[in-house]
């Protein structure tokens, strides 16, 4: 099944309302009859909250539409109750949020008259529209068409819109929309200590069960991550080298020898490579020089969650970041970028001087004079790895070789890991050292997703054992019940 639109961004959003002529802060607005017929006209003025004397004024908007792409009135109403009650609000999160109220609203126009079905609870609990939509999704995922963490977000979603209805009184259906119940979650904090979290769940919601595949091959940080064997590094670091995109290549190197995120990477400014005199020290992971660089809102580069930490970054690593900064390639880039050739420029830009990734701040900041309708989330990056970089390794290193950018997040731990692991069976430091060193490097907030690194080669290697070992004891059984087996003529 094809899938319709479900919202658009509106560049620059102002939440504004209807007024009277000549009252303060008004704007005539005139809409143009056919000929012959005069403009039919109104007021309206900017909508003020009264303590703040603030405005309402959003970039990237999301609007939400109904099958034949006219905005939806509840889902926005909905959206900008939301927005109203966010101080710095994330727009990528809320046009997640308007893409499951447009595939809501989508299912609903397929069926039979939507506009009742919408407020439609009858005594027969399966008849409810929530319970409807609930098995929709459901068979959805039976049939393999969406992913499990999909469909339990957009049934959460569509749960949140008809709380929000039902708590403005917006109506009042004649039988529960769902049964609820609540329960307490024992849970760990990140220190390790015990908590329980108050949990309300609905008999609607959809479960999507973690399965940890040990053959998967994959690490819990933040997503799932895949750390690259070392013969796969060094085919990335080839082709990044062989394709001559030196912006690409600089980027992925800086991830894979620093661990940062593609956030952090794609938001680092000029300045923080061009200091008259840079200070080196003594690296936690090995005996070379690395330049410890901070990250986070002070220093004005991205981190997940806004954790402020910092980044050891190999010194021959940051002198070839210096010398591109101050490139004649780097400064055309720069002086194409809105802000022009400054010290708080990004330091990774395209050829036409956009940003790869809109920095934090710079997303939350209102700007009426924009024009795009996405901010930039690192997807040339990707399309980078998809186009170039994952065809030409598959060409001439692995035909199936594949791997995420966040991939070399994980594989620079597994590889400060495997050094700390070494000087602990040289005796040179504890394992609780070892642990210290790779958290520390990483920014983990918890040991235990630090522990899945230490821990991640043995697992590997008793998962493996454990099936070798399972299916030689399955070779034994065969062979063992084929030789008390009779063959005869009957």
């Amino acid at each position: 099944m094809k899938e319709l639109r479900r919202f658009v961004c509106v560049p620059v959003f102002t939440l504004t309302e209807e007024c009277e002529g000549g009252a303060e802060r008004s704007v005539r607005r005139d809409i143009r009859q056919w000929k012959g017929r005069e403009p039919l006209s109104y007021h309206y003025r900017p909508v003020i909250e009264p303590t703040t004397q603030t405005g309402f004024n959003y970039n990237l908007f999301p609007v939400v539409l109904d099958s034949k792409g006219r905005p939806w009135a509840v889902a926005n109403n909905f959206l900008l109750s939301k927005l109203e009650a966010v101080a710095r609000p994330n727009m990528k999160s809320f046009q997640s949020f308007a893409h499951d109220l447009g595939a809501y609203k989508e299912w609903l126009d397929q069926q039979n008259n939507p506009d009742d079905l919408l407020f439609h609870f009858p005594r027969l609990k399966l008849a409810r529209v929530t319970y409807r939509y609930n098995s929709h999704l459901e068979n959805r995922l039976r049939a393999r068409e969406i992913e499990e963490t999909m469909a339990k977000r957009r049934m959460g979603t569509v749960i949140a819109l008809y709380r929000w209805m039902l708590e403005i009184k917006l109506f009042e259906p004649d039988y529960p929309p769902w049964q609820e119940r609540s329960y307490l979650l024992s849970t760990k904090d990140k220190h390790g200590r015990s908590i329980q979290m108050p949990i309300t769940t609905t008999d609607i919601s959809i479960r999507a069960p973690k399965s940890d595949d040990p053959f998967e091959g994959t690490i819990q940080d933040g997503g799932k991550l895949r750390p690259l064997m070392r013969d796969e590094q060094l085919w990335v670091m080839e082709a990044v080298r062989a394709l001559r995109n030196s912006e690409m290549q600089l980027l992925i190197l800086f991830m894979l020898f620093t661990g940062a995120r593609i956030q952090t990477a794609c938001t680092l400014r000029v300045r923080h490579f061009t200091s008259e005199n840079p200070r080196f020290s003594k690296a936690l992971g090995g005996h070379y020089e690395v330049y410890k660089l901070k990250v986070g809102p002070s220093a004005g580069i991205d981190t997940k969650n806004d954790k402020e930490m910092v980044l050891h970054v190999p010194r021959a690593l940051y002198e070839v970041m210096r010398t591109y900064a101050q490139s004649n390639r780097a400064k055309r880039r720069r002086e194409r970028a809105a802000g022009g050739d400054n010290r708080n420029q990004y330091i990774f830009l395209t050829q036409q001087g956009s940003p790869y990734y809109t920095a934090k701040e710079e997303a939350l900041a209102f700007k009426p004079d924009l024009k795009r309708r996405h901010e930039k989330v690192g997807g040339t990056v990707r399309q980078y790895l998809k186009e170039h970089l994952i065809p030409y390794i598959q060409q001439h290193n692995k035909k199936n070789f594949t791997f995420r950018i966040h991939d070399l997040r994980a594989s620079y731990g597994m590889n400060q890991t495997e050094i700390q692991l070494a000087l602990v069976e040289k005796g040179e430091i504890t394992l609780h050292k070892a642990r210290i060193t790779v958290m520390a490097l990483m920014g983990h907030e918890s040991s235990a997703t630090t522990d899945l690194y230490l821990d991640y080669r043995k697992m590997q290697a008793q998962a493996y054992a454990a099936i070798d070992g399972y299916g030689e004891q399955v070779e034994a059984w065969v062979a063992n019940a084929m030789a008390g087996v009779g063959y005869n003529n009957e």
